[in-house]
């Protein structure tokens, strides 16, 4: 089914469904030798969104070669695994230069909050759909998981006016900021990526930080790539045509817009991310569906 501007879901529909496929790549990539990564609650909390496929993959029980035809058996596991070390180390990154405030859009099964060591202060802050920051909250609570941050979650679609429901909240916008918006632009109608944005730079005083990706050519690769996965998956049990959730249409390159918007702006392609993580860049056709894949960060200056 097609997004429409005024769609919802929860982690075993639509949209939803991609943040438990990331989750279950992440927990198999935590239990690699050598991993660039530890998240001890990707596998729990994939297990309890239920969805068979992807159960089965954080069991052990398929192999990631059986949906990423035409790859290797690693590259969903290894791109997810450096995309999330990126944005790990950014926020880090971000907490070392004196940043005590952290808002994650679009959160999904994202465990930052639970997971990294957060500075003493230090208030996070996850955007999502209702149902989706309730089943995460819920579930880990369950499991006994504690917030290392004073986690606030905000229940509010980002298509909406997120901003009103952040303040209310308790969002300072005087503070330095350090905002991620990862996987999540193609997610959104290309006006609603400029409105976060702007939204994002209005939010922001000097010092604040975001971090997100950026697809240059997202579309008809990207596309087409993602209805074969689409097609194997549907052979395995789910039905779900990952191109169907692509919002189309030509949107602003996000590295020129933050330009443009008061942000000191860098960009490094997903290859370069790999090496600078000591990883080779995996061959195949969805891998090279994402080489261009913009790592964007920038400071407002």
């Amino acid at each position: 089914m097609s997004r429409s501007d005024a769609d919802s879901w929860d982690l075993a529909t639509s949209v939803g469904t991609t943040a438990t496929m990331v989750a279950a790549a992440r927990a198999v990539a935590s239990r690699e030798d050598n991993a660039l990564i530890d998240d001890p609650f990707a596998a729990p909390l994939v297990r309890a969104v239920g969805i068979d496929i992807f159960t089965k993959m954080v069991d052990g029980d398929i192999d990631l070669a059986a949906v990423d035809t035409g790859d290797t058996a690693q590259a969903l596991t290894d791109v997810m695994a450096v995309r999330t070390r990126f944005f790990d180390d950014f926020f880090l990154d971000a907490a070392k230069a004196g940043v005590r405030q952290a808002v994650i859009l679009a959160s999904g099964l994202d465990s930052r909050p639970y997971r990294l060591d957060w500075p003493a202060g230090t208030v996070v802050y996850e955007i999502d759909q209702p149902q989706v920051i309730e089943f995460k909250t819920a579930t880990l609570a369950a499991l006994g998981a504690s917030p290392t941050a004073e986690l606030r979650t905000v229940s509010v679609d980002l298509r909406d006016d997120w901003p009103a429901t952040l303040r209310a909240n308790g969002f300072d916008e005087t503070k330095p900021t350090a905002w991620s918006a990862e996987g999540l632009l193609m997610y959104l109608p290309p006006d609603a990526q400029d409105r976060l944005f702007d939204n994002i730079t209005a939010l922001s005083p000097a010092g604040s930080r975001i971090a997100t990706e950026y697809h240059p050519d997202a579309g008809a690769a990207l596309a087409d790539r993602s209805a074969a996965v689409s097609d194997r998956w549907r052979d395995m049990g789910l039905d779900l045509n990952l191109s169907d959730l692509f919002y189309k249409g030509e949107r602003n390159p996000a590295i020129d817009y933050l330009a443009n918007h008061g942000w000191e702006v860098n960009g490094r392609s997903r290859v370069e991310m790999f090496a600078h993580y000591g990883r080779a860049f995996p061959t195949g056709d969805l891998s090279k569906s994402l080489s261009n894949s913009l790592s964007v960060t920038a400071i407002r200056k």
